[in-house]
């Protein structure tokens, strides 16, 4: 039978399409209650399991994916890169002056913000480049440039480009993956009450950047600022006290800044920003590793390199797409991140005939990728530990936790 549709009142139709335009395919047509999404979650997880299982070892080989990948792809141009370090730095420019000229106009400010925390993100997406070698083949360019575009954010470039290292070393590892690894369940049952309902309560998790910075994750020890943390080996002290030095500058840069101008408008024009860029990082980082049923984590001899790095994610941005640098093509970036931000998105069209059922497409987004903050709440209530045992594992939920956030 076909579906009838009623037709749209003129009253209700600019809502629609307005709705439409901004949400793209995922508005919300009702609102729901959250045992509901549950239900459907748990559901789609079993309909995905049942037609493929992507915890299987994929039928190719990473020398295949990297055969079908353009070989312009791999060329890196300084001059290319550093055009888009001119070009944000010239848009944060232009926004702090606009911020400066219009303060007194108080609808200003939360578009500055919320502008200028992207732009704060796009800088960091950049100095995440020169960490990986891929902004150029010259070592000391990348360090440089990395140094200058992380410490402006305050984030310690080398400390946070080695912890880096390890977690594309070792992704879709349970236990040595380093960024947002999954608890186990004896670790999850172990923290306090409110360290899980923190951990896994909108909007906490988007602010967990600064703390893990200064003490990982949970389970984990070490500061990405001292050389004697684990996170390090002995010819890295170095660096990293560079690191925490050009950090220390930066902080000392901000208290002067206080100090002449007053705390309001630092906190106004750079402290606010730095939130927002705090809650992108988070955001972004989580849901390339999240929010996706099926999405295995393995542990001894069934983890390999390319296993761990096809349970990453790819996710649409809309219009942010640009502005971050395409960081959301993060499958591939994950099996080659010596491949340019900027030949990310053809060199994963070129992959995705060998990849197969392994790519999950991302679900297209409006304008503005608000669809995600659906897929974040989901994640949140659903994807809270995984099992002591076995090396092929999924994320699994706590009920009493599910519960509360119903």
């Amino acid at each position: 039978m076909t579906k009838q549709w009623a037709p749209l009142s003129r009253a209700k139709a600019p809502f629609f399409y307005f709705k439409q335009w901004l949400w793209g395919n995922s508005a919300p047509q009702k609102k729901q209650n959250h045992s509901r999404h549950n239900e459907s979650y748990r559901k789609e997880l079993e309909d995905e399991k049942s037609m493929f299982d992507a915890g299987s070892p994929p039928p190719f080989k990473i020398g295949e994916i990297r055969a079908a990948i353009p070989p312009h792809c791999w060329v890196k141009s300084p001059w290319r890169s550093m055009s888009y370090v001119l070009r944000d730095l010239v848009v944060i420019t232009a926004l702090a002056a606009m911020a400066v000229h219009f303060d007194s106009c108080l609808v200003m400010w939360p578009f500055y913000w919320f502008a200028q925390g992207t732009m704060f993100w796009a800088l960091f997406v950049l100095g995440h480049d020169c960490g990986h070698g891929s902004f150029s083949d010259n070592a000391t360019l990348n360090n440089i440039v990395g140094h200058f575009l992380h410490s402006s954010i305050l984030v310690p470039y080398h400390g946070w480009r080695i912890s880096h290292r390890t977690h594309h070393q070792n992704h879709g590892h349970v236990e040595r993956d380093e960024s947002w690894h999954p608890l186990t369940e004896k670790t999850y049952k172990s923290l306090e009450k409110s360290t899980k309902w923190l951990r896994f309560t909108f909007p906490y998790p988007l602010l967990a950047y600064p703390i893990y910075l200064w003490y990982r994750s949970p389970g984990k020890s070490g500061s990405h600022f001292s050389p004697s943390s684990d996170l390090f080996v002995p010819h890295e002290k170095r660096q990293v006290l560079t690191s925490t030095f050009c950090w220390s500058m930066m902080i000392a840069l901000l208290l002067g800044l206080s100090w002449t101008v007053g705390v309001i408008p630092v906190l106004k024009l750079y402290g606010v920003p730095y939130l927002v860029f705090v809650m992108w990082i988070d955001l972004v980082t989580y849901l390339h590793h999240h929010g996706q049923p099926n999405l295995p984590w393995y542990r001894g001899q069934e983890w390999t390199y390319l296993r761990g790095a096809l349970t990453t994610v790819d996710r649409d941005y809309g219009w942010i797409n640009n502005i971050h640098h395409d960081i959301g093509t993060h499958v591939i970036h994950h099996l080659f991140p010596q491949i340019p931000h900027y030949n990310l998105v053809e060199a994963t069209k070129g992959a995705k005939p060998v990849l197969g059922k392994y790519y999950r497409e991302p679900q297209k987004s409006g304008p503005l990728p608000v669809h995600l903050f659906w897929v974040l709440m989901r994640s949140l209530r659903v994807d809270h530990f995984v099992s002591d045992e076995g090396e092929v594992v999924y994320y699994q939920a706590d009920p009493d936790l599910t519960t509360k956030h119903e």
